[in-house]
This record gives structure tokens, sequence and C-alpha cells, in this order.
């Protein structure tokens, strides 16, 4: 299945005792899919909190996921691990789901592999998975240059493209000069998805799509009509809401985001703080100001 466009990172809710509601899932995961027109989902993300995911609660969300999808857009589903081994062991866990992709980060801990470890671990991983995989190029201290993430692309089979979220445009533009034929790249660069599909991004996976879905939807279909001076508007109403939900507890923001919208999304894991009131407040204010109704 085609992967392409806007495809929302879902949060992950919890409940008060940090147990997954897989209800407030589900139907998310419906809004998303029958009435924002998104073109696929992500699960298990940054934006979804999957770095407190254990194997088992990963491979229940993208279960209950792929149900409510029933196979009417892709599914990709995120490992965010510290080790291959443990990369290797979430990708075994989920060979038997129908996913479109894996959606992996290098490992993200302090320490920074050298280049050819991090090929090596991408290597291995690829070999041992039985979906393709993007790499999810986001943890500052291990950030693949566009040139290791060319040489991945090109020399591993199953490395089908590459998430890229920096909030540096030249670091995806450089990416799409020297690589947009050889995969996939999809753009997490939230303050600026208009120019990066002006750049020729093949979509996008970021927070704020998880947040206004439709207004993204929006600038996707404007940008490929060639509408400019819509997806001007579009781009400014989307950085302001960026703008509002940006910060240590963004995962805590997108879900303050959506609740008042009134898709209650629960809460997060410990210690993530949820959002303040000075945060909602500004949340808020944002949405109002793209013309978008609040509870």
């Amino acid at each position: 299945m085609r992967i392409y466009g806007i495809i929302p990172p879902m949060a992950t809710p919890f409940d008060s005792n940090e147990e997954i509601n897989y209800e407030l899932l589900k139907a998310e995961a419906t809004y998303l899919v029958e009435e924002a027109g998104v073109h696929g989902l992500a699960v298990g993300g940054s934006t979804g909190e999957g770095q407190t995911l254990t194997t088992d609660e990963l491979r229940q969300i993208v279960g209950e996921v792929l149900d409510v999808v029933d196979g009417r857009i892709p599914v990709i589903a995120g490992i965010i691990v510290d080790s291959t081994r443990q990369a290797v062991e979430k990708a075994q866990a989920l060979a038997d789901l129908e996913v479109a992709a894996l959606q992996v980060t290098p490992v993200h801990y302090l320490f920074t592999p050298t280049d050819d470890m991090m090929f090596k671990h991408f290597a291995t991983l690829a070999e041992h998975a039985s979906h393709p995989v993007m790499i999810y190029n986001v943890v500052p201290w291990t950030y693949c240059s566009p040139a290791l993430l060319h040489r991945l692309m090109t020399e591993i089979d199953g490395i089908i493209g590459v998430k890229q979220s920096a909030g540096d445009l030249k670091l995806l533009a450089d990416l799409m000069m020297d690589s947009g034929e050889s995969g996939l790249i999809m753009s997490a660069v939230d303050a600026l998805l208009y120019p990066s599909f002006c750049l020729g991004a093949h979509g996008a996976i970021a927070a704020i799509l998880a947040t206004v879905p439709e207004l993204c939807v929006q600038l996707w279909d404007a940008v490929q009509a060639g509408n400019h001076a819509e997806a001007l508007v579009l781009h400014q109403h989307l950085l302001r809401i960026w703008n509002a939900i940006i910060d240590d507890n963004l995962p805590a923001n997108v879900k303050t985001g959506l609740a008042l919208q009134g898709r209650p999304a629960g809460l997060s894991r410990s210690p993530m703080p949820e959002s303040s009131p000075e945060q909602k407040e500004a949340i808020r204010q944002a949405l109002i100001s793209a013309g978008i109704a609040v509870h």
C-alpha cells in the first residue's frame, strides 16, 4: 500500500493509572480515517510516547488501529529503542501484523554510534524484520547526515525511506536533492510543512498532523493543486498552532489540543508533565485563530 501524504502520528491515550485507553485510541483512529481524510496513520512514535510502551503494548495498539483501519489506508508502526537487539525484538513481535512499514529511530540514549555502526544497526534490523523500514531521523546526538541516510537507503534492502525530523529545512532540502529518488522522504519539520511539500517531500509524519489533521490535509491538497495563496494562509494557521504546542511536553500538548476540539486523548505517562494552564490557553487561542471550534 502506497505511503504518501498526511500520516498523523497518533497520540496514545492513557488513563489515570497510566494504562492504555483502547476505546479512546479506536475512536481517534476512526475520526482520522472517516472524518479527517488522512492518507495513513503512524502508531507508537514519539507523539504516541512510544518510548514508554512495552513490546506487548506496542503490538496491541498497532493491532487495534489496524482493525479500525481495515485496509483502507497504510498503518506504520513506531520503534524507539536503545539497541539493535531491542529493535529486532520489537520488529519480530509485529511480524504477523499487516503494517505498511516500521518507523525506527537510531538509538536514543546518550552515546553516539559511528556511521559504520549505525549502518550495521539498520542493516541487521532490515535483515530480521518482516516489514520495510523507514528511518526516523530525530535523535539529536545520533542524528544521521544526509550522506549517511543516502547510503542506508541505497545499500540496504528493506530501507524504504526517511522521516526527516528537525527544524532545519536545509537538511531536508539536502536530503531531497541527494536522495529524493532513492526512497520516501517524509517531513517532520512541523513548522515548515508548506515549503517541505514544495521541495517535493512525499508527505509528512509530524505532531502537528495529529493535532489538526484537517488543516494539514487541506495544505497537502492545496500544494498538490498549485494553490499557493491558500497554502500560505494554511501555513500561517499551522505555524501559530505549532508555536503553541512545541515544548518538552509536546505529546501532552497534542492531547490538550485534541481535547479542546472534543476528541479526548487521555493523559500522558510519567514523568511527562501535563499541559500547564498557560500552555492550554495558548493552544486554545491558536486553534481559535485558525477558525477551529473549541470546547
